[in-house]
């Protein structure tokens, strides 16, 4: 059904669109889709920066605490 609406119809649809809510409303929407946007990259990237942090810490000693030498194994 939408594999048949080329450039005349998405033209039209945008022409309609716009006589129905005006520029205004338009713009302030793309406003807050853009902030929306925004807010979610920078969610995703506080939420991989964590992940890292968590795996880098976990992963930062593995060494034992104490160190035996031969002198203490005999």
């Amino acid at each position: 059904m939408l594999n048949n609406i080329g450039l005349p119809g998405l033209l039209l649809i945008a022409v309609v669109v716009l006589v129905l809510f005006g520029r205004g409303k338009i713009s302030s929407l793309m406003g807050e889709v853009g902030k929306g946007i925004t807010s979610f990259k920078k969610g995703v990237n506080e939420g991989s920066k964590e992940i890292e942090e968590d795996v880098s810490e976990i992963a930062k000693d593995v060494t034992p605490d104490t160190v035996e030498t031969d002198k203490d194994k005999a």
